[in-house]
């Protein structure tokens, strides 16, 4: 069995749309469901350098906190962004999905296809209608 990681919000389209594009590849992920158990300061900053982005990219902009925090201006550092992203999860962009492929923050949602270690098993469209995957299980280029 493949071992795959999903950091959800099952409020978010795009988390379900991945976690459902996971499922139909035959795997039933490790859901961590990150608002409630955030990761720590270490599997913070190990998802960041996996996926091989900025920390300022892994940010939520059109939240609450980001605004409050003053945290456009550009005036923090790393380590500091990385705090207000543990102190407020809701900061972590998601989904995070970590195969033995990659780490990649999926969004748009068809970016997991990228590191699934197994096939689509059949369609997938996602929940806005846009079609990801046809019924032979191939990705479906726009």
């Amino acid at each position: 069995m493949s071992n795959v990681t999903i950091y959800h919000n099952p409020a978010c389209g795009t988390s379900r749309n991945t976690l459902e594009m996971i499922r139909n590849s035959g795997i039933e992920p490790t859901i961590i469901y990150y608002l409630d158990t955030p990761p720590t300061r270490d599997e913070l900053v190990k998802l960041i350098a996996d996926m091989g982005i900025t920390v300022s990219a892994l940010l939520r902009k059109n939240v609450e906190p980001y605004e409050q925090l003053g945290l456009a201006d550009n005036a923090f550092t790393d380590e500091q962004l990385i705090g207000f992203m543990l102190q407020y999860p809701i900061l972590i962009n998601r989904p995070i999905v970590v195969t033995a492929l990659g780490t990649r923050l999926c969004r748009p949602s068809e970016v997991v296809l990228d590191i699934l270690p197994e096939s689509q098993q059949g369609a997938f469209t996602k929940e806005d209608g846009e079609q990801v995957v046809d019924a032979q299980g191939k990705r479906v280029k726009p």
